[in-house]
């Protein structure tokens, strides 16, 4: 058995073994646990039952989290013309085009998040391999590929994340930080659930949320109760 820190098996007593918990009680002990010296993150995660290596059973997307996530993204924009300008006016940290598909394939990566304008994707599909394994390439399906890059950045910028099935159909995302108060954290928990709720994929049969399990990054595992999502898994 792998041995566990000395904060890591205190914050596992304050856990009962089995138990669901009401998702407000869930955030609070998710909090209590949240130990470390940094201001941990709060995660989600789903375990769902579909199968990824089939195009009509991924689930995908991008939702603005009302209370943001407590991280500012750095945000780089593919445009030209006046979109260069809106997108700055909107807060883009990076606006370019040619030049800084050269710099990434350079190696520079200092960004969080790629947004681009369809007229600029010939361009910058050339970063397939560079972008593509890191999750970073734009994809209409998150927003992320949008004639209205002042929106795409403006929705970022306000707590906007993207959610999608890893090859064990797991999706895991950030809800906020540990430093959030209970009331933020319940707001984008129930933003999060219902949207992947209603992202079930029409093909997915049988109980479709296997699981959900709230966590800070460096504490254990707190499952809220069944009855909050139970009704969407038949």
């Amino acid at each position: 058995m792998a041995k566990v820190g000395k904060k890591y098996a205190e914050a596992v007593k304050l856990i009962e073994a089995g138990k669901f918990y009401e998702p407000v009680e869930a955030i609070e002990l998710v909090k209590k646990t949240a130990t470390a010296n940094f201001d941990e993150t709060v995660e989600i995660a789903f375990n769902l039952n579909v199968d990824p290596k089939y195009a009509d059973q991924q689930v995908r997307g991008a939702v603005v989290l009302p209370h943001g996530t407590g991280k500012t993204k750095r945000v780089l924009v593919f445009a030209k013309g006046d979109n260069i300008k809106a997108a700055e006016e909107a807060g883009a940290d990076f606006v370019g085009s040619e030049e800084l598909v050269a710099k990434i394939q350079g190696g520079w990566s200092d960004f969080d998040v790629v947004v681009a304008t369809p007229d600029m994707m010939g361009q910058v599909g050339r970063l397939g391999k560079i972008l593509g394994p890191k999750g970073l390439m734009p994809n209409p399906k998150v927003g992320t590929v949008t004639p209205d890059v002042a929106r795409a950045v403006n929705e970022i910028k306000a707590g906007k994340i993207e959610y999608r099935t890893d090859k064990a159909g797991i999706i895991s995302c950030s809800i906020g930080k540990a430093s959030f108060d209970e009331e933020k954290l319940l707001d984008n928990y129930r933003t999060i659930v219902d949207t992947i709720i209603k992202a079930k994929p029409v093909a997915a049969k049988g109980q479709y949320i296997k699981s959900v399990t709230l966590s800070a990054t460096m504490g254990p595992g707190v499952r809220p109760h069944r009855v909050r999502w139970g009704r969407f898994l038949r």
